[in-house]
């Protein structure tokens, strides 16, 4: 099976001796400027005071993630117990540390865990519930980094390490007394189905945790379990399990039955000598995790690993090299890129089998891909996706293909999925953006006519099959979408998690029928690009040209009494108020512009966003938005304001993220915007300049070339580009193609402190239907 990164970590590893140094993360290396703390704490940012419902509680949901690139699993310090929607396994105002977890945690989410197991360090008295036995520790004994965690348990006078790669990890336990330790390890099923099981011949302890859906089939059984093979360096010497309250010494196995459960293992007293565990991981099965931890696992050398573990995240986060700019800049910047590489994840085994999608239980093989889930869909097209088609077209094919698959397996292409199964989570059709994002930038090596009929069947069937339907697959209020070609206040659209946002609703299908004319038009598909360009339009008939606002429309074509472009909520608007959505035609911008009355009166009113503090970044739809001054014109404004959202949005400290992270999309698009140019609409291959943040940015292809962007004398005053030259001639329009990139070359920047109203004020970003592919 292809593994490209699994095959270079062993090479490391093989290179290693046991006489090897530790790694160290250095501080001048991109790894080095990483904090994954970053997010962990209540924002403190202007977004999340002012629009917020959760005020300034809202945390970026992120954790110190230690693995690698899009790992199968990411192993993190415990503070929360739970596998429960919208709680993530660590805060950094808590106080307690419960164990060590293998989470599936989607980063930055309000999802929920699953399939996870926690394994907690202590002596003395034996302690088994999460609660009770945590450890008090502080920050001050803190090393998180993206290969390594450290931390000094106070309570037991333990240092607890980990560390790990895809699908396996381990963990180095040292005592600092000469008490016995105990470890406890806890399947974290919140169902109370966890299976786990002692097996001292071996000196190991495995089960598995029964993974579950949420949104749709809400509680039912995902098809899988998280199963675990933990191993032990030292012999044991006593062990037992427990289930609920009931402590059974000497036992070897327990399952439960809508209870908590777990075991435990003792280890005579060493103080100053680490306790060794190293730990298999599979959503397929025990023998499969055990073969993981096999493939991924040489030996116990703690070092080696991290050190496997350190190359792998170098070699990611060096594609893109940055001089220039403050220290802050640094860590800020390489700690978003690190969260954009952390989904999806790697869900097949070293192999290749997995677990088929939507329940079945079936195993399959992923022959010459690697195959990917929880994909978080309607955040990660915007930015996180674009991403990774400059900096990884690889693995953008292997998600793509996996995407694919998913679809065949179960009828349909999802909308969002996760926990391998269909969800109807958030709004939009965006797997179809996503591909067709991919597809026009040339990532195709997949099964293309297998792909566009997933497609066109999502954007042209309604799915009559209740129960399929209420299973998640299929475009929801599609009936009303295709019969007035946008959706009316009377389809409460009930049979999703999110229900009405019928306004949004219509705006995201509108923006993926247009992604997919792209694809229908690059492969001939003529009749289909036709009636998908036209539908692309539809944005139209929720925009009222009497207030200049996206507003509420019922089936006779009234409008929505009173209303209120810029109250904070509205139940026709995701997430988010009229004002805020109206903006999102990303493919259409000129058609938008005309609706709104001209020029003028677009940019007079994106001058009232920003001004007034309407714009609310903490939020996935308007991150467009501050791009948008280019289409007008005005790009010294998008220059303006993206310098002012970096500063006053994002912070190197744990409150540095204005919303939830929604795996990778709130740092991706600081990652774009802090090199200097933002994907507004995916599905065209282009992207708007803005104002780089560094001096210098390379970004290191995987074809071989480099693209350079040189920002002369750039700063916080001098964020307004004065004049361009890319390869040596000059530049007079806002925007880069993809191709540009690919190719390599120099984009030179002159910088200044005055706004030039004149550099690329006539040759502004295409709109639909202004770009041949």
């Amino acid at each position: 099976m292809k593994n490209i990164v699994l095959g270079l970590l062993l090479a490391v590893v093989a290179a290693c001796t046991p006489g090897s140094q530790p790694a160290t993360d250095s501080p001048d290396s991109p790894l080095g400027y990483v904090n994954p703390l970053i997010g962990t704490a209540a924002s403190t940012t202007e977004s999340a005071q002012l629009h917020s419902e959760a005020g300034s509680e809202l945390r970026g949901q992120t954790f110190p993630a230690v693995g690698v690139p899009f790992g199968m699993v990411q192993w993190t310090p415990q503070t929360q117990a739970t596998e429960k929607k919208c709680v993530p396994p660590y805060y950094y105002k808590d106080t307690h540390i419960q164990g060590f977890r293998a989470s599936r945690w989607m980063s930055g989410s309000c999802t929920q865990d699953y399939g996870s197991v926690t394994i907690m360090p202590l002596n003395g008295e034996l302690k088994l519930k999460a609660e009770e036995r945590a450890s008090s520790y502080t920050h001050d004994t803190e090393t998180a980094t993206p290969s390594y965690y450290k931390v000094m348990l106070d309570d037991y006078d333990i240092q607890a390490e980990v560390t790990a790669v895809s699908r396996a990890g381990m963990l180095r336990f040292t005592p600092q007394n000469e008490e016995s330790t105990y470890l406890v390890i806890e399947p974290n099923s919140d169902e109370g189905e966890g299976y786990v099981a002692v097996v001292p011949e071996r000196n190991e302890v495995i089960g598995y945790n029964p993974a579950h859906r949420i949104y749709q089939g809400w509680g039912e059984s995902a098809g899988f379990s998280g199963y675990f093979v933990i191993q032990f360096e030292q012999p044991i010497e006593a062990y037992g399990v427990w289930r609920g309250n009931e402590v059974l010494e000497g036992q070897l196995k327990t399952e439960g039955n809508g209870e908590s459960v777990g075991a435990f293992v003792q280890f005579p007293a060493a103080e100053g000598q680490p306790l060794m565990v190293r730990v298999g991981v599979s959503n397929t099965s025990l023998d499969q995790a055990r073969k993981n931890m096999q493939a991924e696992i040489k030996g116990w050398n703690f070092e080696e690993l991290r050190q496997a573990s350190e190359t792998a995240w170098t070699e990611q986060l060096s594609k893109v090299q940055v001089s220039g700019g403050s220290e802050e800049d640094k860590s800020m910047f390489y700690t978003s890129l690190y969260h954009a590489m952390l989904l999806p994840r790697m869900f097949s085994d070293d192999d290749g089998a997995f677990v088929a999608f939507g329940a079945s239980r079936d195993i399959f093989q992923a022959e010459g891909f690697d195959y990917y889930a929880d994909f978080s869909m309607w955040d990660t097209y915007r930015a996180v996706h674009p991403l990774h088609t400059i900096l990884n077209p690889e693995k953008t094919n292997d998600m793509v293909r996996s995407l694919i698959k998913k679809g065949e397996q179960g009828g349909w292409l999802p909308i969002f999925p996760a926990w391998n199964s269909y969800t109807s989570a958030m709004i939009g059709d965006h797997v179809t953006a996503m591909i067709g994002d991919a597809w026009v930038k040339g990532i195709d090596d997949f099964d293309q006519e297998l792909a566009y009929a997933l497609m066109r069947k999502n954007a042209f069937e309604v799915n009559t099959d209740r129960q399929s339907y209420l299973n998640g697959q299929g475009r929801r209020g599609m009936e009303s979408y295709l019969k007035y070609n946008y959706i009316p206040l009377e389809d409460s659209v009930p049979d999703s998690f999110h229900q009405k946002e019928q306004v949004s609703r219509t705006l995201e299908y509108a923006f993926d029928d247009f992604v997919l004319s792209q694809v229908a038009r690059k492969i001939g598909k003529q009749e289909d690009y036709a009636q998908l360009a036209q539908r692309a339009k539809n944005y139209q008939h929720v925009f009222d040209t009497t207030t200049g606002y996206a507003r509420g429309r019922y089936a006779d074509g009234s409008w929505i009494e009173p209303f209120d472009p810029v109250a904070s909520r509205a139940s026709f608007i995701t997430e988010g108020s009229p004002f805020q959505y109206t903006w999102y035609v990303p493919h259409d911008v000129a058609g938008l512009m005309q609706l709104m009355g001209g020029k003028d009166k677009f940019i007079q009113k994106l001058d009232t966003l920003f001004e007034k503090r309407y714009y609310w970044h903490g939020n996935e739809p308007g991150h467009q938005t501050v791009y948008l001054y280019a289409y007008a014109g005005e790009p010294w404004k998008t220059q303006r304001w993206v310098r002012d959202i970096i500063r006053e949005e994002y912070s190197s400290e744990p409150g540095g993220l204005s919303g939830n992270e929604d795996a990778g999309q709130m740092s991706a698009w600081l990652t774009f915007s802090m090199m200097g140019f933002y994907p507004v609409a995916p599905g065209m291959p282009y992207y708007v300049l803005g104002s780089p943040v560094f001096e210098e940015t390379n970004i290191n292809l995987s074809n071989g070339n480099t693209f350079s962007i040189k920002a002369t004398d750039s700063s916080d005053e001098n964020r307004y580009i004065q004049s361009a030259t890319l390869n040596g001639e000059p530049l007079e329009r806002s925007y880069l193609l993809h191709e540009e990139i690919l190719q390599g070359g120099e984009l030179v920047l002159e910088m200044g402190d005055e706004p030039n109203t004149n550099w690329a004020s006539q040759q502004v970003p295409p709109s639909m239907g202004e770009m041949g592919l």
